[in-house]
């Protein structure tokens, strides 16, 4: 590291910078980038994806679990909204505090908090079964809130450091997202065919899920101190640690002679951290600011300058020299916020159709998944048929998120009406629950294909706008726009999580269990025990 740079400044666009990156910062024209050997990054961010929506996946797929301990409840409503409600609340806290903690910090604390509460659930709920049931369900709605605020921390963190990275690292966190719901399916399918005991099973299929859940945390602190991605993050000056050493090195005390001296000067060459500006102040202006006696040893510059080449990052401060050729530095915390939310505003004007879509695309999930989907009743599958209706729905988001990584030239119109056409899902999967005991559309087989359709749009309409977004905005922005892309996301879940307890409103009572249902059907129920899950996969499914 050559001496300018050790002391804080970084000579730019010098003809000097070597040509491979070997953890200095210089310009992104004249370096060739790390690769991603063998897609380990792009690998770790998938898992990571998966590990921020793992927890909440667990509580939303033992869905039979619950159903069979709390029937003619809505306690899967109450689960998707209590964890909508609480993210949202926390995408917006942590918009505004994104600055007080560093990246990796916010999402270890996720990590944390997710893991401990999956303990609590799995130990003290499942197996000692410690609480009565009515304790137990509210202690299960806390435990999705807790979930919440993890998960949204960790959630809005990465798609911020993704937004730093090349584009095709945004789309690896939302497959990871969508891999995350079909491992749980899986998770629970294994557990519930190999166990009968329904609390046992589910004991077990928490115990995974915190077993994957420490696995992707190791995985993402392994991969998150690759040079493939220090390099992009020091070049976007997305860590909040260049931030805060640049403010150190404001507070350092240079020769003020030293520092006029890297001003840009007739063919020299060009600094890049410190610049002084010193517009003409008259003496009022001096008297305000100092007592007459201190005047005489004061010069007063208004504004430094810090300047980084690729980030255009620039923080001002009121800086005073004296004869020592000292000086301190003040921030003003309400400028700070104040730039915060115009360059929000900006960036909101560049993208407002990507969020416009993305809000779309998860109202329309969210009316119908898990809450709706969980309502449909299959006699001959029993506990079997929300289950498998998930898994549906997991597995071909996943599809829909692969895809939208083939490059598509969308048009910002095209793409909020192809979005906005998803709302036709809404009244095919109703008609498949109305009326409760003898539905419009009956049948097992077309509720599973509107699982499959609904799931496949969500990955493809739902990833598109989350990964074209960051290239409308500037390097600087990326983080940024992918915090405002995370908080419209968010006001789609929140809407849609709403929207479905009026869904089911129009539905017909919840009377008992699934089995309880069945028998009004068919009265002989009682002395027969539903189908195997794999003997009918086996035998009425289309192939």
């Amino acid at each position: 590291m050559d001496e300018n740079l050790s002391r804080g400044y970084c000579q730019l666009n010098s003809p000097q910078v070597g040509r491979k990156w070997k953890g200095g910062i210089s310009s992104r024209d004249n370096i060739t980038p790390p690769r991603d050997p063998c897609s380990c990054v792009y690998l770790s961010l998938v898992l990571a994806g998966a590990g921020f929506l793992l927890p909440y996946n667990s509580f939303i797929t033992a869905v039979d679990f619950y159903q069979g301990r709390y029937p003619g409840s809505t306690i899967i409503f109450d689960m998707s909204l209590t964890y909508i409600v609480v993210a949202f609340v926390s995408v917006i806290i942590n918009n505004a505090l994104i600055e007080a903690l560093r990246m990796p910090v916010r999402i270890t604390f996720g990590y944390i908090l997710s893991f401990f509460t999956l303990m609590m659930i799995a130990l003290c709920d499942l197996w000692l079964q410690l609480f009565t049931l009515d304790v137990a369900y509210f202690i299960t709605l806390i435990a999705v809130g807790v979930v919440a605020v993890g998960s949204t921390v960790q959630q809005s963190s990465f798609y911020g450091y993704t937004s730093m990275l090349p584009k095709r690292y945004t789309q690896a966190v939302m497959t990871g997202e969508s891999l995350a719901g079909v491992l749980v399916s899986t998770n629970r399918i294994l557990t519930k065919a190999l166990l009968r005991d329904e609390r046992l099973n589910t004991v077990i299929f928490f115990g995974v899920s915190i077993a994957t859940l420490v696995a992707c945390f190791v995985v993402f602190h392994v991969s998150r101190r690759s040079n493939f991605v220090t390099f992009y993050v020091t070049l976007c000056q997305g860590n909040s640690e260049r931030r805060d050493d640049k403010r150190k090195r404001l507070t350092s005390r240079p020769s003020y002679t030293e520092d006029v001296d890297l001003q840009d000067q007739a063919g020299g060459p060009r600094y890049g951290v410190l610049v002084i500006q010193s517009p003409a102040t008259t003496p009022s202006e001096s008297n305000r600011a100092f007592q007459p006696e201190e005047q005489s040893a004061l010069t007063h510059a208004p504004s430094l300058t810090t300047c980084d080449d690729e980030a255009h990052l620039t923080e001002t401060a009121d800086i005073i020299f004296s004869k020592t050729n000292n000086y301190t530095v003040t921030f003003s915390t309400w400028s700070a916020i104040k730039r915060g939310l115009i360059t929000r505003y900006e960036v909101s004007r560049s993208v407002w159709p990507y969020m416009l879509s993305i809000c779309l695309a998860y109202f329309v999930t969210l009316c119908l998944f898990p809450g709706i989907e969980s309502e449909i009743i299959s006699c001959r599958l029993g506990t079997w048929m929300p289950v498998i209706m998930m898994a549906a729905f997991n597995a071909s988001d996943v599809v829909g998120k692969i895809l939208a990584s083939i490059p598509h030239d969308w048009s910002r119109a095209r793409l909020v009406l192809c979005t906005f056409c998803r709302v036709l899902c809404v009244p095919l999967l109703m008609l498949c629950t109305t009326p409760r005991i003898h539905p419009v559309i009956s049948g097992e087989a077309w509720p599973i294909i509107f699982s499959l359709l609904l799931g496949l749009s969500n990955g493809y309409f739902g990833s598109v706008p989350m990964i074209l977004a960051p290239t409308h905005v500037p390097d600087e922005q990326r983080e940024i726009c992918g915090n405002i892309m995370t908080l419209s996301y968010s006001f789609g879940l929140t809407a849609g999580s709403a929207a479905a307890y009026a869904l089911d409103y129009l539905l017909d009572p919840i009377t008992g269990s699934v089995r309880d249902r069945c028998s009004t059907l068919t009265p002989d129920l009682n002395a027969t025990t539903p189908i195997h899950v794999t003997q009918f996969l086996s035998t009425q499914l289309p192939v």
